[in-house]
C-alpha cells in the first residue's frame, strides 16, 4: 500500500497557484488554464457562490480582509487540502479549507495594542499573506497549471530507462549543486540563481503592524522563530513576495513614519537593506514587480521606472516617464522572447518597455481621461497577443497589444459598463472577472467578462451584501474569492459535491 501512495504523490500534476499579490512575481493576475470556468461555461447556468464565512478580525479604518493566497494541493497529517491564507487588519491568520469552505486554523500574532491608525494609514496587517514565490514566467497554457483537470503522468520510464522519478530527482540535485556552486560566497550556502524555486518549503509569511515578519508552518500555524524586524511599526506594506529565502515588501505613504519605498529581508543573515523612492512614493497598490531574472521594478508617482538589483536594491538602471507620474504598479510578461514591462501614468498612457534597455519606450499609447488605477493585470489570448487590463475611475478597461511594420503599440479594445471603486481584474482561461468595489451604501458585484470582447458573461447580482475596499481578487481550483469590508470572505464556482 505505501508503494501505491508514493507513486499517487508523484503522479500529481503541477497546478497554478496564487502566491502573492497578482498571483505571481510579474504580478499579472492571470490563471493560464482552469478545467471549469471559461467563456463557454460562464454562459450556462451554474457559477455562483460555492461558500461565504464571516471570519472573526475587526476592521482597522478602511482595512479589512487581504487577498487570499492559495495553495492548491496540501499533504500534511490530516491528508490533502486545499487552502486559502488570508490575513486580517487585527494581525490575524486565517487559514480555509477552500473545498469545505469551513476555517482549517486561525491565530492571532500580536499582544501589543494597535495605535488607531488613519484612513491612509490604518496600522496591522496591510499585505496579504505569501507563500515562497519563484521569479520564472508561469508555465504557458498546456504545458501543465491546469487544475484538477490535468491527467496524471506516469512514473515509469521506457524499458531499460528506469524510474523517471529517479532521473528527475538527480537531475534537480545535480541543478541545485551547480546553482549553489554558482552562488556560493556571493549569497551564502544554500542560495541557487533567481527562476524556478527551490523544493517549496510548506510555510506562509505575514507583516504584522510591529513590522515584523512572521514565518508559519501551514500545517497548524506554529512559528518555529521568533519574528524578525523588518519595516517600521505602523507601516503601508504593500506587494509582500518572498523568493530565494528573501522577503521583498513596499512601503508607501509615510505610514508610521516609514520612507516610502523598497524593503528586502535576507532570512537566513537577518540583515535588512532598502530602497528609497525619494520625493515621490511608490506607485500601484502591488509596489513592484520581478523579471525572470530577479530585478525588481518598481514605478513611482514622480514618473520613474527604477529596476532594483535583487540582492542590494541597489539602482540598475531608470526610465523617466516626464512629468506625468506613474499610478500603477508595473506588470511584466513575455512576447517573442523579450521581458516587456507595462505600467500606466496619471495622463491615462500606458507606457510599455523592453527589460533590456529602459532607455526609451517601446511603445506608449495615446493619453486617456480615463486614468488606471492600482494595479495593471496582463494575458495572452490563443493566437498570443498580449493584453493589458486595468481599473480606471469607473470601469475595467483593456488594451492589446498590436505587431506592425513600425514595431508595436497599445489599442484600446474595450471598456467594461460602468463600476463604483473597480478593483485590479484577473483573467482565468481567458474570463476577465472584474469587482465593483462599491461604497459603504452600495455592495460589491463580481462580474464575469470576455477577455476578448467585454462582453459580460455573469453578474453576481444582489448576492454580495457589503462593499470591498481592502483585499482584491484571487483564485485557484476554479474558484475565485474576494473578501468585503464586514469581514465576509466569498468563494464563487461551479458546486461540487462533497
Amino acid at each position: 500500500m505505501s508503494k501505491i501512495v508514493s507513486l499517487l504523490l508523484f503522479a500529481l500534476p503541477a497546478c497554478a497557484q496564487w502566491n502573492t499579490s497578482g498571483g505571481d512575481a510579474q504580478r499579472s493576475s492571470w490563471i493560464r488554464s482552469d478545467p471549469k470556468i471559461s467563456r463557454t461555461s460562464l454562459q450556462t447556468p451554474g457559477f455562483s457562490v460555492v461558500w461565504k464565512v464571516k471570519l472573526d478580525n475587526q476592521a482597522r479604518q478602511q482595512n479589512s480582509l487581504g487577498a487570499v493566497a492559495v495553495q492548491e494541493r496540501y499533504i500534511g497529517y490530516r491528508g490533502f487540502r486545499a487552502l486559502g491564507f488570508v490575513g486580517g487588519s487585527s494581525d490575524n491568520v486565517f487559514v480555509m479549507d477552500t473545498d469545505l469552505g469551513r476555517i482549517e486554523w486561525q491565530k492571532h500574532l500580536t499582544s501589543d495594542p494597535a495605535p488607531a491608525g488613519t484612513a491612509d494609514c490604518p496600522g496591522g496587517v496591510t499585505a496579504m499573506v505569501a507563500r515562497p514565490s519563484g521569479t520564472a514566467f508561469p508555465a504557458a497554457p498546456g504545458r501543465g497549471g491546469g487544475g484538477r483537470a490535468n491527467y496524471a503522468k506516469s512514473g515509469v520510464g521506457e524499458p531499460d530507462e528506469g524510474s523517471v522519478i529517479i532521473a528527475q530527482q538527480a537531475a534537480r540535485a545535480a541543478a541545485a549543486a551547480a546553482a549553489t556552486a554558482a552562488g556560493a560566497g556571493r549569497r551564502g550556502p544554500g542560495r541557487g540563481a533567481f527562476g524556478p524555486p527551490p523544493r517549496r518549503r510548506d510555510e506562509i509569511h505575514v507583516v504584522t503592524g510591529d513590522g515584523k515578519l512572521h514565518l508559519l508552518w501551514i500545517s497548524n500555524g506554529n512559528e518555529p522563530d521568533p519574528p524578525l524586524p523588518f519595516v517600521p511599526a505602523g507601516a503601508n506594506v504593500r506587494g509582500l513576495t518572498v523568493v530565494n529565502r528573501i522577503a521583498y515588501a513596499a512601503t508607501t505613504q509615510g505610514c508610521g513614519g516609514a520612507p516610502n519605498g523598497i524593503w528586502a529581508l535576507d532570512l537566513e543573515s537577518k540583515e535588512v537593506v532598502s530602497w528609497k523612492a525619494g520625493s515621490g512614493d511608490v506607485a500601484g497598490s502591488e509596489g513592484f514587480a520581478f523579471g525572470p531574472d530577479g530585478t525588481l521594478y518598481v514605478a513611482t508617482t514622480t514618473g520613474d521606472l527604477v529596476a532594483l538589483d535583487p540582492k542590494t536594491l541597489e539602482p540598475k538602471t531608470t526610465y523617466s516617464a516626464g512629468k506625468s507620474g506613474f499610478v500603477t504598479t508595473p506588470v511584466i510578461f513575455s512576447h517573442k522572447g523579450k521581458t516587456l514591462i507595462a505600467a500606466g501614468a496619471r495622463d491615462g498612457r500606458m507606457h510599455l518597455l523592453d527589460a533590456a534597455d529602459l532607455a526609451s519606450p517601446v511603445a506608449v499609447s495615446a493619453p486617456s481621461s480615463d486614468a488606471p488605477v492600482a494595479a495593471l493585470a496582463t494575458w495572452q489570448d490563443p493566437s498570443g497577443t498580449p493584453w493589458l487590463l486595468a481599473p480606471t475611475t469607473g470601469a475595467v478597461a483593456a488594451w492589446k497589444l498590436v505587431d506592425h511594420e513600425g514595431g508595436l503599440s497599445w489599442e484600446r479594445a474595450w471598456t467594461s459598463r460602468d463600476m463604483v471603486s473597480a478593483m485590479t481584474p484577473m483573467i482565468v482561461n481567458g474570463v476577465v472577472f472584474a469587482l465593483s468595489g462599491g461604497a459603504p451604501s452600495k455592495p460589491a458585484v463580481l462580474y464575469a467578462l470576455d477577455g476578448m470582447t467585454g462582453k459580460e458573461l455573469w453578474s453576481s447580482g444582489n448576492t454580495i451584501t457589503s462593499y470591498a475596499h481592502s483585499g482584491g481578487l484571487s483564485g485557484g481550483a476554479s474558484q475565485i474569492y474576494l473578501e468585503t469590508y464586514d469581514g465576509t470572505l466569498w468563494a464563487f464556482g461551479f458546486p461540487i459535491e462533497h
